[in-house]
């Protein structure tokens, strides 16, 4: 079957939407800050201009590399974080300027307080749904509920199948020790399912992506690593000067990384960070340049997201 798309192109997109949220309140869920009367003032101009900034930016992912690799192609999955509910996804994939493309997704419904969760776009003419569902992290009793970790499984153009997982570990709010545990957690629950796959498919082509809140140093990461996977981000740069998807302080790290199994890592041609220069702007505090972000504190800034995306492609 391989042989079929010797010289064809899997390109998977990671992205951290920073608060992609509708405008309406949610009951049952923290998120007063994202209507019309909450302290973001987040009203439909301004949830429509974030829809199609988002799309943009996931459009723009498919241009040829800094390195040449290929011609324009759409992304054929995009593993997205911080997105609220299904709502904000069909307007993002069926209203905004990505509608075009196509795209599918399937996300979960976690209990997360804030009601954030993750998702994965798909292209269905390269990525043939076959099964998804959403693994449950029960937290620790010091632990506020957390998102769900999305797996789907699919079969792509060369009927090969491929299982996907996204990720949105816990943040380091509170402290990166105190917190530590919580990502160790979601670690411990992601490698326990890759082991069920991989007991049933030794070789499996596996990837894993997504917001860990953790730097490769950190025992969470090692904890995936030595589970089998190789972290194929690890030396992803930008184009336009990005040495991590994320600038805190005027430096640059990675608390967003994909992971692949051994038949995955084989394939892989590159993995960058998309650092377009319209997602960057001046880093005035700090010198350099930083992502173009949507808020900082109640501020709007009518920008993308303070992650930038990280785009991995693999030979077929």
């Amino acid at each position: 079957m391989l042989s079929l798309l010797l010289s064809g192109l899997l390109t998977l997109v990671s992205l951290n939407c920073e608060n992609l949220f509708d405008c309406q309140h949610d009951s049952l869920k923290n998120d007063w800050e994202w209507t019309p009367e909450g302290v973001n003032h987040w009203n439909h101009t301004r949830y429509w201009y974030k829809l199609n900034n988002i799309g943009r930016e996931i459009l723009a992912c498919g241009e040829a590399s800094a390195s040449g690799v290929g011609d324009f192609e759409l992304p054929d999955l995009v593993a997205l974080c911080e997105v609220e509910n299904d709502t904000v996804l069909h307007d993002l994939t069926k209203r905004s300027l990505l509608r075009n493309a196509r795209y599918e997704y399937v996300m979960t419904d976690s209990p997360d307080p804030r009601g954030i969760d993750v998702a994965l776009l798909y292209s269905p003419f390269s990525f043939q749904l076959l099964r998804h569902s959403a693994l449950r992290v029960e937290p620790l009793k010091d632990m506020h509920p957390t998102r769900d970790i999305l797996y789907a499984c699919g079969l792509i153009t060369t009927g090969d199948t491929l299982h996907v997982f996204v990720v949105h570990a816990p943040s380091r709010s509170g402290g990166e020790v105190l917190t530590r545990p919580h990502r160790l957690l979601v670690a411990h629950r992601l490698t326990e399912a890759i082991d069920s796959i991989r007991t049933r498919v030794p070789d499996a082509n596996i990837l894993v992506a997504g917001d860990f809140n953790d730097y490769s140093r950190d025992k969470s990461i090692s904890k995936i690593e030595n589970s089998g996977l190789t972290e194929v981000s690890k030396d992803a740069r930008g184009s336009n000067g990005a040495l991590g998807t994320y600038r805190f302080q005027g430096e640059w790290g990675s608390l967003d990384h994909i992971f692949a199994s051994s038949s995955m890592a084989a394939r892989l041609v590159e993995c960058i960070i998309f650092d377009a220069p319209f997602l960057m702007e001046d880093d005035e505090a700090y010198g350099g340049y930083k992502p173009r972000r949507n808020y900082l504190g109640p501020r709007y800034l009518q920008g993308f997201s303070d992650h930038l995306p990280l785009v991995a492609r693999f030979r077929w």
